[in-house]
């Protein structure tokens, strides 16, 4: 089992089929959702799945959290989407990483990019944050360049 960090490949083809709206206002509705080091997920993954997701605790729950879209901007060439950091509270858990996915989408739950948390994360009766990277051209969570 092996969780490895990527965009989708399916994602990339429903960009170009127009099946993914990343406006701040009136978008998509795109979640988080965390899962253990027996998951397997990679650029391969296609949609939400509930194999080794951590179990639900606290705030946590089954198909994760829903993000807030900050919007998308583009400089230098380089256009990127940004989500708030997001919070799990008074939960005990241990994930080594995440799925990022798009409810709305036609595709059901169709996944965007998978986070690889490098080692297990852990939280006991805590809160548990995933913290984006900055917006930038060469940092923000999701970027296109050409």
């Amino acid at each position: 089992m092996a969780i490895t960090q990527a965009i989708a490949n399916s994602f990339k083809k429903e960009l170009l089929e127009g099946e993914h709206n990343f406006k701040s206002s009136g978008g998509d509705v795109f979640k988080l959702a965390l899962y253990t080091s027996a998951a397997t997920l990679n650029s391969a993954t296609t949609s939400y799945t509930t194999g080794s997701e951590v179990s639900s605790t606290g705030s946590y729950v089954a198909t994760g959290g829903t993000l807030v879209n900050a919007g998308t901007s583009i400089t230098a060439g380089v256009a990127r989407c940004d989500f708030a950091n997001l919070s799990f509270t008074s939960v005990t858990l241990t994930a080594r990483g995440a799925l990022i996915y798009n409810t709305s989408a036609t595709v059901t739950n169709a996944a965007v990019a998978v986070l690889n948390f490098t080692t297990d994360k852990t939280a006991t009766s805590g809160t548990f944050t995933i913290q984006f990277p900055a917006p930038t051209s060469t940092a923000a969570i999701l970027r296109i360049s050409g």
